[in-house]
């Protein structure tokens, strides 16, 4: 469920909308249009998103070092090179 944010349509207001408000409301609920408190009218309006990024920032050597993994990287058929991280230097190949 969103957060839909509401401010007042006419100054004061009481202590919960004079600011503005936020109120957790399904998409199909419909929007107030007075305040729960004092009655006075207010509007929906759009807020900035939340947006979860990717985590790529979390494999990057340093932070795969600092958290005890080992991170190799392909230079052949069969043989990986160690890129960070504790291990031996390289795996497989003859």
């Amino acid at each position: 469920m969103p957060i839909h944010e509401y401010v007042p349509l006419e100054p004061p207001g009481c202590a919960l909308c004079c600011y503005g408000f936020e109120r957790l409301e399904r998409l199909s609920d419909a929007a107030l249009t007075h305040c729960t408190a004092c009655g006075a009218p207010v509007r929906r309006v759009l807020g900035a998103p939340a947006i979860a990024t990717g985590g790529a920032h979390l494999l990057r050597e340093g932070h795969l070092a600092k958290n005890g993994f080992t991170q190799y990287r392909k230079v052949g058929k069969g043989r990986y090179e160690k890129t960070t991280g504790d291990g031996p230097d390289t795996i497989g190949g003859d």
